[in-house]
């Protein structure tokens, strides 16, 4: 398999004349795992990159670092161009084996979905056990597959979160999508928790 690259420091990530230099493989990313309540969501996303457009090449990043309207235009266009995966662990599967676990677990069924054999890039420390592939530290800006999965999972993750909200009203999740700010804190402090909200992280905040 090629080196994992790193880019410059004043660009995006990948540039698209370097196309050639990005092996097709598949990226695996999480969202959530630092959230107060919902699910953790997984995307696993394979493409060529030299075969897909090179402005959707060059627009992928890490999607902390992309806005949401562009996350929400690059969305359907990694689906249209690449095979895309997702897979979610539950609050109450978080809450029995443990974030990472739960974590891994969800990245194992996303790329078995897939249905693709290819070397699986998984953003952070924790390679998927029993297949091939590697754990690549700050892959979102380094493979573009990884960087794809991100965007994905952020914008599902976030549009289910958005939709509990208006369900669950009280918590802000319609803007801070289940993470632990200020309004969020103060909504469990009146009004306890909710049914999504993650026993293991909201320990203390109401009945």
């Amino acid at each position: 398999m090629p080196p994992v690259r790193k880019p410059a420091a004043t660009t995006l990530p990948f540039d698209p004349a370097r196309a050639t230099d990005y092996p097709a493989v598949i990226g695996c990313d999480e969202v959530g795992r630092g959230a107060l309540c919902g699910p953790v969501v997984v995307a696993a996303v394979w493409f060529d990159p030299a075969a897909i457009p090179p402005d959707l090449l060059g627009t992928l990043d890490d999607s902390k670092r992309v806005p949401e309207p562009v996350r929400m235009r690059l969305a359907p266009l990694i689906r249209a161009h690449g095979r895309v995966a997702v897979a979610a662990g539950s609050r109450a599967l978080i809450d029995r084996i443990n974030i990472r676990a739960a974590t891994l677990d969800a990245m194992g069924r996303a790329v078995a979905r897939l249905g693709i054999t290819a070397p699986v890039l998984v953003d952070g420390r924790d390679a998927l056990p029993g297949l091939s592939g590697r754990a690549v530290v700050g892959g979102d800006r380094l493979v573009p597959q990884i960087a794809a999965a991100s965007i994905v999972a952020k914008v599902f993750r976030d549009d289910l979160m958005r939709c509990l909200a208006a369900r669950h009203p009280g918590y802000g999740w319609e803007r801070n999508v289940g993470y632990g700010t200020a309004v969020h804190r103060a909504g469990l402090m009146k009004l306890g928790r909710s049914p999504h909200h993650r026993l293991s992280f909201t320990r203390g905040f109401g009945p």
